[in-house]
């Protein structure tokens, strides 16, 4: 019974993880953390912060590995940048691209 119980929460730990894993890498996910600034989709609310949405994904990658490499001046976004690997900030790249304006 307990071998049971012991391979059943296992189970359970892998499948848990491997949700939140996938759910890290799911580019409206990783976006989430940018509506903020920018707006729910990218449809920023205010004229003070760049609406993402619509804009080339080229161009939204090209921003972010400017700010995380620190070649383009930032208040904050170059350590909020920091955190995304380059297939990170590809994924969200394409996402934001694929929102209407």
């Amino acid at each position: 019974m307990s071998r049971s119980i012991a391979l059943a929460t296992l189970a359970a730990a892998f499948a848990a993880a491997s949700f939140s894993a996938h759910a890290q890498e799911n580019p409206r996910n990783l976006a989430a953390a940018c509506a903020v600034c920018h707006g729910t989709d990218g449809k920023a609310v205010t004229k003070d912060v760049i609406p993402l949405a619509g804009l080339p994904r080229e161009h939204i990658a090209t921003q972010m590995r400017a700010f995380r490499d620190g070649t383009r001046p930032a208040t904050v976004m170059h350590q909020i940048a920091k955190g995304y690997t380059d297939a990170q900030i590809d994924a969200m790249a394409a996402w934001f691209a694929s929102q209407k304006r």
